[in-house]
Parts: C-alpha cells; structure tokens; sequence
C-alpha cells in the first residue's frame, strides 16, 4: 500500500483576530469584498495571508476560513475607513491585521514601488 503525504496550510485564528473581521464587517466598504485577510504580507505584487469569510469558498476547502491564500497580482491599495483594501484584478481583499514581523513594512515598500517610475525598454536607449 502506497502512503500518501498531506500538508495542511492552516492556521487557526485567535480572538483578536475574529474581533477585528467582525469590526470591518461591521464597517461597511465601498464595493464589494471578496474575503478579509489576517496576518497580511505582500510578496512580490500579491498579498500572502489567512482568509476569512472568502465568497468562493469551495466545498473541497478552497478559500476556508484559516487556510492561507495568495492573491492574484494587487492593482491597487487604499485605506477604507481604518481598514486598507487591496483590489486585484477580480477581488478585493480588507487587511484586518498584518504579520507582526513585515507586515506593514512590506506594505509600504510596495506602495514606494508603485511611486517610482520605471521607463519603458524603448527610452532606454
């Protein structure tokens, strides 16, 4: 009989955590959310986190609550009331708490990033 390896990407949310969802649930946003993001990095131009309340969750467990999720490449990021919101090209994600560690500093050298112009290979030259 062949074993097989399973990896669960998981993580459970703390009370703290829970609080802060139900605060930007109850806050209300411009558009509509997609899912609400705890312990929040950005990798590249994608935010890393654990979702909750995602509306695509799927009956095999895609998108469940306390998995963790990479997003599609971030268009834009703005603060909504005391909550930021990243929009990618068909969602859109509230940051409710960001990774202790380079959470918000990945956050902002992302938005640094998106201020700095970079010429197109054609004025190069």
């Amino acid at each position: 009989m062949k074993s097989t390896e399973v990896e669960v990407h998981s993580k459970r949310l703390s009370d703290f955590d829970l609080g802060r969802v139900l605060r930007a649930q109850a806050q209300g946003f411009d558009l509509p959310v997609t899912a609400y993001l705890n312990h929040v990095f950005i990798a590249g131009r994608s935010a890393v986190g654990v979702v909750f309340g995602h509306v695509r969750k799927r009956p095999n467990g895609q998108f469940g609550d306390g998995h963790f999720i990479r997003t599609s490449d971030i268009v834009s990021a703005g603060r909504e009331g005391r909550f930021w919101v990243l929009t990618t090209l068909n969602s859109r994600y509230v940051i409710v708490t960001f990774r202790r560690d380079i959470g918000r500093h990945s956050l902002r050298e992302y938005l640094l990033s998106k201020k700095t112009f970079h010429a197109p290979p054609q004025l190069l030259h």
